[in-house]
């Protein structure tokens, strides 16, 4: 099968390289799926588990990419709930090879289906950011009607599920980010917008929650507009300063087949709206990571026609 692999984490997304790998088998409790359509976090070639496995053990080189949709081909001895032929999408464990490739070997727990209604490049783009507002948002935030939240990089592919997701909870969301994400950070539902380079952070007041993906001085900031009783929640490690009268959460996101498909039927109905900037074939991969200019939104890379 063809494959994207990464050899040198210093080479970053430059180093990517795409080769022939063998097609994966199926172990115990695994589903191997025919991906058609496939995500990718440039973060990932910054995690320990890209390079090594559970045990430190050296797994390069390896297929990076965890965000897929596609299509069940075999299942492992053991496996139950999914079958042959069925129409998935899903988050792949982040110590086994990955989603850049023609098939992936996975285990079954971490897919849900895909309604037919909606196409595998959707499919493909939901995970890790649907996954990671759900659970930023409701289960450490345990944000609730009425409150107020603060979302840096609300124009982002996390920062636009997080802001459209905690307006349909029924918060007033401030959205953060550059200039130029003004527009499309209000259009996705924020209700103010605050230009980090040129607006004053602390202008905004106090607010129940902030969903930091930025961290750094920005999270240390946003730290001190916590209300008594709010939650700082950040996907960027710890934060460096803590709510005075709050808490503070760092968590890394986790598969699960219930939220997966609570995500998919409000993109269903309308509710949700994806954030794709480009698209691309698995041939392409390479060059469409390595953009020559900013790209607005999630590579999504197709790959089957």
């Amino acid at each position: 099968m063809k494959a994207i692999v990464v050899r040198d984490q210093a080479a970053g997304t430059a180093g990517m390289k795409l080769v022939e790998r063998p097609e994966p088998q199926a172990a115990i409790n695994d589903v191997v799926v025919q991906i058609h359509a496939s995500g990718f976090v440039p973060t990932e070639l910054t995690w320990p588990s890209t390079w090594t496995d559970r045990l430190d053990h050296d797994r390069t080189p390896s297929i990076p990419g965890h965000e897929l949709a596609g299509v069940i081909t075999a299942l492992g001895y053991g496996t139950t709930g999914l079958s042959v032929g069925q129409r998935v999408f899903g988050l792949a464990d982040w110590h086994r090879d990955g989603t850049l490739a023609e098939f992936v070997a996975m285990e079954a727990r971490n897919l849900a289906p895909l309604p037919g209604d909606v196409d595998f490049t959707v499919g493909a783009s939901l995970p890790i950011s649907g996954l990671t507002a759900w659970q930023g948002l409701f289960q450490h935030g345990r944000l609730q009607t009425g409150q107020s939240i603060l979302v840096h990089g609300a124009a982002g592919a996390v920062g636009s599920m997080v802001t459209q997701l905690a307006r349909l909870a029924g918060a007033y969301v401030v959205g953060t980010g550059r200039a130029a994400d003004r527009q499309k950070a209000l259009e996705f539902g924020a209700q103010e917008f605050v230009d980090l380079e040129n607006d004053v952070l602390e202008d905004i007041g106090g607010v129940d929650l902030v969903f930091d993906v930025i961290g750094g001085d920005i999270g240390k900031r946003s730290a001190r507009l916590i209300r008594a009783g709010g939650t700082l929640v950040s996907i960027v490690g710890p934060s460096e300063e803590r709510p005075r009268d709050g808490l503070a959460v760092d968590f890394v996101v986790e598969s699960d087949r219930a939220q997966l498909s609570e995500i998919v039927q409000r993109v269903r109905d309308g509710r949700l709206r994806m954030n794709i900037g480009n698209i691309a074939t698995l041939d392409d991969a390479v060059a469409a990571f390595n953009p020559t200019k900013r790209i607005s939104g999630k590579t999504i890379i197709r790959v089957r026609p």
